[in-house]
C-alpha cells in the first residue's frame, strides 16, 4: 500500500512539474514576443509605411514580423494602415504575405533549445523548419498569381463584402490572460532595457525545454505517445483543426506552433502528424487581424484581413495534398545540420534578417 502511494505521489509530482514547465516555456514565448514588440513595434509601423512596390512589400513583411515575433501583431498593424490610406491593399496583400514567413521564426527559435541534443535537436528542428518550408512554398506560388492576375485580391474583396458595416467584435483568450500579465510584470522591472526580458525569456526556455522532455519521458512515454496519436491528433482533419481552434483561442500562432516542438523532441508527434496542426495554426492566426479590421468599420482593411485568411486557404489546398515534399525537405535540413550546427542559425539569420533587410535598404 505504501509504495503504491509513493508511485502515485511521484505521478502527481511529476504532472504538476510538467505543468509548471509547461507554464515557464509559454511564459518565455509571450516575454520573448512582448520584448521585441517593445523593441520593434514603433520601427516595424515606419519601415511599412516607405512600402512601394509589392516586393518590398514581401520582405518588410519576413522583416517586421521576424522583429517583433508575430504576424498578428504585423497584420493588424497593416490592417490599420490601410484604414488610415497609408498603404493600399495592392501594397499591403505581399506584407501579410511576408509575415506568413516572418512567424515560423520563433518556433525555429525553440528548437536550438535542444541543439546540445543529437535526436531530440534533429526532431526538434524538422518539426520547426516544416511549417517554414510551407510559407515559403506557398509565398513562391501565390506571389506570382497574386502580382500578375490579383488572385487573393479578387477572392477576399468578395468575402470582405459580406462583413461591411459589421461592428467590431472580441475574442477571449484564456492563455493571453494568465501569461501577458506576468510577461509584463517582469518587463516594467526593466522599463527601459526590454532587452535583459529576451535575456530571461531565452533562459527560461531553454531551462523549460530541457526538462520538458526529461519529465515526459518518466511519465511512461509510451502511454502520452499513445493518446496523442490516437486520439489528439488522430487524423489529418483533426489536426488541421486542432490548430485553427487552438489558434484562434489563443490568438498566436508562435505559441500554438511552439507548443508541438518539444513533443516532436521527446518523439511524441511525427512530422506527419505536426505538418496539418502547422497549416491550421496559419489559419487560426488570422482571427486578430480579421477583428481588427471589423472595429475599423472600413472596407478595405477588412479585405486586407480576409487576404491573409485567403493565402492560407490557398496554401493548404495546393500543399496538403503534396505534403511530402515539406516534410521530406525539412527531413533532409534536419540531418544537414546534425553534421553542421551552425547551418540552421545561419538560415535564421539570412532568411528573416539580413536579406530582408538588405533588400529593404536597396529597394527603399
Amino acid at each position: 500500500m505504501d509504495d503504491r502511494f509513493r508511485e502515485r505521489a511521484r505521478g502527481i509530482v511529476k504532472v504538476l512539474a510538467l505543468l509548471t514547465l509547461v507554464y515557464l516555456f509559454l511564459l518565455s514565448i509571450t516575454l520573448i514576443g512582448e520584448s521585441f514588440k517593445m523593441m520593434g513595434r514603433g520601427t516595424a509601423e515606419s519601415i511599412m509605411r516607405t512600402v512601394h512596390n509589392p516586393m518590398l512589400g514581401l520582405v518588410v513583411g519576413i522583416f517586421t514580423t521576424s522583429l517583433v515575433q508575430s504576424s498578428s501583431l504585423t497584420t493588424s498593424l497593416v490592417v490599420g494602415l490601410v484604414a488610415a490610406k497609408v498603404l493600399t491593399i495592392p501594397l499591403a496583400i505581399p506584407i501579410v504575405f511576408g509575415a506568413n514567413i516572418g512567424t515560423s521564426v520563433t518556433n525555429l527559435l525553440v528548437s536550438l533549445g535542444h541543439i546540445r541534443r543529437s535526436e531530440e535537436f534533429e526532431r526538434a528542428l524538422s518539426a520547426s523548419i516544416v511549417h517554414d518550408f510551407f510559407n515559403v512554398m506557398a509565398v513562391i506560388v501565390i506571389f506570382p498569381l497574386q502580382y500578375f492576375f490579383n488572385i487573393v485580391g479578387r477572392i477576399s474583396i468578395m468575402g470582405a463584402g459580406i462583413f461591411e458595416n459589421v461592428g467590431g467584435l472580441k475574442l477571449i483568450n484564456p492563455i493571453g490572460a494568465i501569461l501577458k500579465p506576468v510577461a509584463k510584470a517582469i518587463l516594467q522591472l526593466f522599463p527601459n532595457h526590454p532587452w535583459i526580458g529576451v535575456v530571461l525569456a531565452f533562459g527560461m526556455l531553454f531551462f523549460a525545454l530541457k526538462y520538458i522532455v526529461t519529465v515526459m519521458k518518466s511519465l511512461v512515454l509510451h502511454k502520452i505517445e499513445v493518446m496523442f496519436d490516437q486520439y489528439i491528433f488522430k487524423t489529418t482533419f483533426r489536426s488541421l483543426m486542432l490548430g485553427i481552434l487552438f489558434t484562434a483561442l489563443v490568438q498566436s500562432s508562435s505559441i500554438t506552433t511552439s507548443l508541438v516542438v518539444p513533443l516532436a523532441a521527446a518523439g511524441v508527434l511525427s512530422l506527419k502528424k505536426i505538418f496539418p496542426y502547422d497549416l491550421g495554426a496559419n489559419v487560426g492566426t488570422t482571427i486578430t487581424a480579421f477583428l481588427a479590421s471589423l472595429a475599423t468599420n472600413d472596407i478595405n482593411a477588412v479585405t486586407i484581413a480576409f487576404c491573409h485568411f485567403t493565402f492560407n486557404i490557398l496554401g493548404i489546398m495546393i500543399f496538403l495534398p503534396l505534403k511530402n515534399i515539406p516534410i521530406s525537405m525539412a527531413k533532409i535540413f534536419a540531418k544537414w545540420s546534425m553534421r553542421y550546427r551552425f547551418v540552421p542559425i545561419l538560415y535564421i539569420l539570412l532568411l528573416f534578417f539580413i536579406i530582408p533587410l538588405i533588400f529593404i535598404l536597396l529597394m527603399r
